[in-house]
């Protein structure tokens, strides 16, 4: 059991890792992204043959899946840029608003009650934006992009948590990631002459590009992504998904590892005392979140329970 958590937390280290990457590639993040689906996508399909496992589905729900990978390359790409336009540490901080953003995106999609703790929460989470953008005045471009992102993130999870019960995360992920990555494809004519200032698209590997996006695509997506699953089948989700809320932790240790080592593109890394503690809240408020639901959803069955009892 030791070795499966150990496994895990080194997975949410990989995804930690995934902004250090984008500091690295020099590629555009719309290119990056496209790059990043189409290598990942092709890899699922390899993964998923080897094993022999099913990956066709019904037209509609391929349809759905397809969709929402244009979510998915929309989230890389602004979380990519938001690592282009400031630290990688902004980049994360904002990035772990995905839990507010969820609180408030998921009663509208599902049509659920909004509950209390996770707008308080929510709040707690401002708190924290508010240190950090005090903190932080010349990057706040970077972090707001971030903020997007995460609720890019949070309304494609939202809609898989849907779709994950009729499909396999394996048939998820390969179409999500085709229907991110043709979603690139039909957009680059346009971003090409509208976004490039002229410079076109730039989709040629530079120096150890080709070595970045190999780690990026098969190890940090395809890798992270299927070993998850595995470790599921003996540790619980929540178990999961509370150590998955690490990964900020880990992206900014690593950001702050760069930094020490003197790496080329991470002399930002270097922040104010206001930006540290607002990243605490942020990360607090993240944490506290399942800890809050897991103890609700306790009660809630101890009181059905005694309602049957009375009854």
């Amino acid at each position: 059991m030791l070795k499966d958590y150990l496994r895990l937390h080194f997975i949410v280290l990989l995804w930690g890792f995934t902004a250090i990457l984008g500091k690295l590639i020099s590629v555009p993040p719309v290119e990056l992204v496209f790059w990043r689906t189409l290598l990942a996508a092709a890899g699922l399909a390899v993964l998923l043959i080897v094993r022999r496992q099913p990956w066709r589905v019904a037209g509609t729900e391929a349809l759905k899946m397809l969709g929402i990978g244009v979510l998915v390359a929309a989230h890389w790409i602004t979380f990519f840029l938001a690592a282009r336009l400031s630290s990688v540490s902004v980049c994360l901080a904002g990035l772990a608003t995905l839990a507010l953003w969820t609180s408030l995106l998921e009663p509208l999609v599902l049509w659920r009650r909004v509950r209390p703790y996770e707008v308080g929460l929510g709040l707690l989470t401002m708190v924290g934006l508010y240190l950090v953008s005090q903190a932080e005045l010349d990057q706040m471009a970077g972090l707001l992009v971030a903020i997007v992102s995460a609720g890019l993130s949070a309304l494609f999870s939202v809609f898989n948590s849907k779709l994950v019960k009729r499909h396999t995360p394996f048939q998820l992920t390969l179409y999500e990631m085709t229907g991110a990555c043709l979603s690139i494809v039909l957009f680059m004519p346009v971003y090409g002459h509208y976004f490039t200032e002229g410079q076109g698209l730039q989709l040629a590997w530079q120096g150890y590009d080709w070595l970045w996006l190999l780690l990026l695509a098969g190890v940090c997506t395809v890798y992270a992504f299927s070993s998850s699953v595995e470790l599921m089948k003996r540790i619980s989700a929540f178990v999961v998904n509370l150590t998955i809320n690490l990964e900020p932790v880990y992206g900014i240790l690593l950001a702050v590892l760069m930094y020490t080592l003197h790496i080329p593109g991470f002399g930002q890394e270097k922040l104010s005392t206001g930006f540290y503690l607002g990243t605490v809240v942020i990360l607090l408020s993240v944490l506290i979140h399942p800890v809050l639901d897991q103890w609700m959803k306790r009660r809630q069955r101890q009181a059905e329970a005694v309602d049957v009892l009375v009854g």
